[in-house]
């Protein structure tokens, strides 16, 4: 590929991070999805686009959850099934490569969603691996820092991202701040032009630019956490 292509190609290359926040930690013992947050990424530039909602998961969210996110049953009560959704939502990553940091959890929890709509008799969407590939930011972080930690707050720190407004987990807040994790540790957002990487590791929200967003992606494999890493989620 020339260099004209590459920068063309990075012109359209379109990224989307997400984060769920669940009630509980494991599908198959019942547990669903109540946030989804996503920020949209082209050619490395976060545009204006996102999509974030909350879901009734039809159950009682688990206590230790509500610790973490502080998503009460109370406040569920009137927010929209999966069934609602999932057309907009799907419709929004399609095509796109998803960053997420421990994607393993969230995808697994997404294509249990699927799944129970398919059998319910709405619509089948397969997985969501057959619409969109998947970068896990865990892995990445893995290989460049081994033995080191690397939740999220973690690399905010090692990075130097501004994590102040994190006191609770938020599926569209911790997209935000992973989208700049993940433009740290992959070398800073590109230049003005699309064409060099800026070098900077500690690029902060106020330097990176608003663009608007065509798409596409490459393949990227899933790496399963840790059970460690499963309950920092």
């Amino acid at each position: 590929m020339s260099r004209i292509e590459e920068q063309q190609a990075a012109r359209t290359h379109r990224q989307v991070v997400l984060d769920t926040e669940t009630t509980g930690m494991d599908p198959a013992a019942g547990h669903r999805i109540i946030e989804i947050g996503c920020v949209e990424m082209v050619g490395r530039r976060l545009t204006q686009q996102h999509y974030h909602v909350y879901i009734n998961p039809d159950r009682q969210v688990d206590e230790g959850a509500i610790q973490v996110h502080g998503i009460t049953n109370e406040y569920l009560a009137d927010k929209p099934r999966f069934a609602d959704i999932a057309q907009a939502f799907m419709t929004f990553v399609a095509g796109a490569e998803l960053i997420i940091h421990n994607a393993a959890f969230d995808v697994g929890f997404i294509n249990h969603e699927l799944q129970r709509l398919a059998q319910a008799g709405g619509e089948d969407f397969g997985t969501l691996e057959q619409h969109c590939t998947v970068l896990d930011t865990l892995k990445l972080a893995r290989e460049k820092h081994p033995g080191q930690r690397n939740s999220l707050d973690a690399l905010c720190r090692r990075y130097e991202v501004d994590n102040t407004q994190r006191t609770l987990h938020g599926a569209l807040l911790d997209s935000e701040i992973l989208a700049e994790v993940y433009l740290a540790m992959t070398g800073g957002q590109l230049s003005l032009d699309f064409g060099d990487v800026d070098e900077r590791g500690d690029q902060s929200a106020s330097g990176i630019d608003r663009s608007a967003s065509p798409w596409e992606a490459p393949r990227t494999p899933i790496l399963r956490a840790t059970p460690e890493e499963l309950a920092a989620h």
